[in-house]
């Protein structure tokens, strides 16, 4: 194994590490700060910690005659709308309606919303196995969803489920733009151009008609949100650890682990969390691990099998 493959799979570990505790972290903090704060200010600290990465990149892809227009910065506006001022707020909000390992768990079915969206939108091919990990995939969300019983909040699911759909639009259309600038700068204007708008959209809110309106409506955590009450001498060490680690650090090393390995190989990200996301859930959240939801867990982790291993045996 070479030394950046090696730095690669540290990579991945960390970044599952992080990845798998931010539902448990955004628990302990959701009921001190409302959900549309944490949204725009974890992203705007994560843009800005990807800043200076993002910035060698340009640098160094200006050297080689490439350059941000015009029409680059409205994409990245368009990104940030769909992928952290809708997506995330949406994920956001089903922290408040269900376990977090339940959201934990149906947010990593992302890589197959994916595949389907980028067949639509970019023509990607697909393959049978791709569409009997689709399959997996679904019947394990059948099975944690538990309709039969309906232990889970059905609002928090359609909610989860909702964020992980445009969330996988976000990733599909930031594609487009991968090749041209790369991950980490897609990832980082994102970040910083949503956090805006989400900050736009909560200056909105505290117009007195406006707020009227949303208060109306049920809308009330959309009125009148707060840029600073909230934070905490006791829950800023969750806050920091939300904002930096996960937000910043965690986004940092996913892009790095693509780069020292390979994207089919960072995406065992999203094969580890499933598993461990509800582990660290019952031993620090004491959740419940029901047996519906150890099935729909198992049949993911089949779906994700099925979707990347084929890539990274065909690769090495």
């Amino acid at each position: 194994m070479t030394s950046n493959q090696k730095q690669g799979f540290l990579c991945i570990a960390f970044t599952t590490l992080m990845f798998s505790l931010m539902e448990i972290a955004l628990k302990f903090i959701s009921g001190d700060l409302n959900p549309i704060q944490i949204n725009f200010s974890r992203f705007l600290f994560g843009g800005l910690v990807l800043l200076p990465f993002a910035l060698r990149k340009l640098n160094h892809l200006k050297a080689q005659g490439v350059s941000m227009e015009k029409q680059d910065l409205l994409y990245f506006a368009f990104l940030g709308f769909v992928g952290m001022a809708v997506s995330m707020t949406l994920y956001q909000l089903s922290i408040l309606y269900a376990n977090a390992s339940v959201v934990a768990v149906l947010f990593s079915s992302n890589p197959l919303f994916v595949l389907v969206l980028a067949y639509l939108i970019l023509r990607e091919p697909i393959h049978i196995r791709n569409i009997v990990a689709l399959v997996l995939d679904i019947i394990g969300i059948i099975f944690i969803i538990d309709p039969w019983n309906m232990h889970v909040q059905v609002l928090g699911v359609v909610l989860t489920l909702s964020a992980t759909l445009l969330f996988a639009l976000y990733t599909v259309l930031g594609k487009r733009k991968c090749a041209k600038f790369s991950g980490m700068v897609v990832t980082c204007f994102g970040f910083l151009f949503g956090s805006a708008e989400l900050i736009l959209m909560v200056l909105l809110g505290h117009i007195p008609a406006v707020a009227d309106v949303l208060i109306a409506n049920g809308l009330q955590k959309f009125a009148c949100v707060p840029f600073i009450s909230g934070y905490t001498l006791q829950n800023l060490p969750i806050v920091l650890f939300v904002y930096l680690g996960v937000t910043g650090l965690g986004f940092a090393s996913y892009f790095t682990a693509m780069e020292k390995t390979s994207a089919n190989t960072a995406a065992l990200v999203f094969f580890f969390k499933p598993v461990l996301a509800p582990i660290l859930a019952f031993f620090i959240l004491h959740e419940a691990i029901p047996l519906n939801m150890i099935l729909g867990i198992l049949l993911i982790l089949a779906g994700s099998m099925t979707n990347i291993l084929p890539g990274l045996l065909k690769k090495h």
